[in-house]
Order: structure tokens, then C-alpha cells, then sequence
């Protein structure tokens, strides 16, 4: 499933293609919301925004899609006299006289008045997007001190969209060992010191995650095992997806668990009980 730091690129994506040009085409393959074609077709795409994985498209006209990819929906970009090639089922598309914004496989797709967008059970119970909110490192710092969840283990506090919307199983590994937390650490149980390097971690690969476009692993040490011949999908992180390899920090093993049902990352020595 893409996380927040993807449907941001994708939302900044969908702007520059399609925000303030005429619209050639709007189609639903939902019957319920065909009634939409022609009315969003007449008007412009105003602003594309998100919140954690969930992206809005606002109209001129005051209303707003809202769409949530779930875990297989995806956007796709193209000349809008051409479709890629590929077996998914597509759900929206979105023209101009120069480009196509389509969306495959999504089901959870909405148009609402955009005045109503907030009230949608999804963004009303959506935590703090360091992304969409710009929220800077004392924001987040302060955010961590005031949750009210604080006795909830991080391992498994990390993926509820109403702590810190737009983090998912990858980031919630990556932010941990960044942080130097085991994954069975509360937020009571941390001191000042330790509270602040988890908000000063999930900051960072938020944003470097959108820069890299999901490349966690800080770019240095990146670009040395890209030449040394790694592949992407190696030397991307820093240890989720690397069970049994080496830390790139101390050199422990790193161990694999399952939280939550979905698996996480940890180093022993760089994240010690």
C-alpha cells in the first residue's frame, strides 16, 4: 500500500498535470457516480491535497473528490489519447488537452461538497500530517507529548491513521530504528531526550521518503551502495525488508517480528530492550 510520503508526490503530480487547465474528460466507473461526469467536466481542478493516504481533488465548482488507494489502488499518468498497458480496472480518469490523471483498482472513491471534506470519517479521525500540516519538529515533539494514546506499544501505535497519519508498515520500522526504539516502547516510557528523536525521525524520512520517492537510507550511504552495485530495493532502507543482513550502523543482524499483524524491522544493538 502506498504511504503518505507517495500519495503526497502523487498529489503534486496530479496538480502540475491537470490543477487550472480545461478538462477534456471526467469518467467514474461507478454508476452512482456517473451523475458527476458532465458537472466537474464543465469546471476546473482548483487544488489536489492529502491527508495521510487519503488525496482530494477540488473542484471550482465547490465540490471535492475524495479517493483512498487502500491497498491496491493505483494512479497512473499518461497522454490523454493513450492508456497504459496493464490488467487493472480503471476507476477514474481525469483530463486535459495535454495529460491523463488515471486511478486503477481503487474502490473507496467520493465526490462530497468540499465544505463537508472534514467531516468525512476518514480525515475526522486522521492524526497529524507532518506533510500536508508542513508541522515542524517541535509540532510533532508537541503532538507526541499531548496523544492520548500515550500507553499504547509504538510498535503498534505507529500504523493508526489517528496518531501520525501517513505512516506505514515501512515507515514505521525505519522511524523506530532511526529513533534508536525498540518497537515495545510507549510514549509514556519515554523521557524528553528520546520523545524528541522519535519526532525528529519521523520528520525527517516523511520528507526525505517524498524527495527519494520511498528511499529511506540517508543518501550518502545510498549513493556509495548504489555504485557499489546494490540494487534499489537493497540499499533502500534501513532495515525493513533486510532480515538477516547486516545493520548498516553496528552491524548486528536485524530480526524480523510481527505487530499488528504485518511485519516490522528492528536492530538489536541500535534498538536495545
Amino acid at each position: 500500500m502506498p504511504e503518505g510520503p507517495e500519495m503526497y508526490r502523487v498529489a503534486r503530480k496530479l496538480h502540475a498535470d491537470i490543477a487550472d487547465k480545461p478538462l477534456t474528460e471526467v469518467w467514474f466507473a461507478f454508476n452512482h457516480l456517473k451523475k458527476w461526469q458532465a458537472p466537474l467536466s464543465d469546471s476546473q481542478v482548483e487544488r489536489v491535497t492529502t491527508l495521510g493516504k487519503a488525496l482530494m481533488i477540488y473542484f471550482r465548482t465547490g465540490e471535492a473528490i475524495y479517493t483512498h488507494n487502500q491497498l491496491y489502488g493505483r494512479w497512473r499518468f499518461s497522454e490523454p489519447d493513450r492508456r497504459p498497458d496493464t490488467r487493472r480496472s480503471l476507476r477514474l480518469a481525469l483530463s486535459t488537452p495535454t495529460r491523463s490523471a488515471l486511478l486503477y483498482s481503487a474502490s473507496d472513491i467520493e465526490v462530497i461538497p468540499a465544505s463537508e471534506i472534514q467531516s468525512h470519517p476518514f480525515i475526522a479521525r486522521a492524526g497529524l500530517d507532518i506533510l500536508s500540516s508542513e508541522a515542524g519538529v517541535d509540532e510533532v515533539d508537541a503532538w507526541l507529548d499531548e496523544f492520548p494514546g500515550q500507553r499504547r506499544r509504538l510498535g503498534l501505535l505507529l500504523l493508526d491513521q489517528s496518531f501520525l497519519a501517513g505512516v506505514g508498515n515501512y515507515l514505521r520500522s525505519e522511524i523506530l530504528f532511526l529513533a534508536g526504539i525498540p518497537p515495545d516502547s510507549r510514549l509514556v516510557d519515554l523521557d524528553a531526550g528520546r520523545r524528541r528523536r522519535l519526532a525528529e525521525a519521523a520528520h525527517r524520512l516523511m520528507w526525505r521518503s517524498v524527495k527519494t520517492g520511498g528511499i529511506t537510507l540517508d543518501a550518502e550511504r545510498a549513493l556509495a551502495l548504489k555504485r557499489a552495485g546494490w540494487t534499489r530495493r537493497e540499499y533502500r532502507h534501513y532495515v525493513f525488508d533486510r532480515e538477516g543482513q547486516a545493520c548498516h550502523l553496528c552491524d548486528s543482524a536485524i530480526e524480523r517480528t510481527t505487530v499488528s499483524g504485518r511485519r516490522l524491522y528492528r536492530c538489536p544493538g541500535c534498538q536495545p530492550d
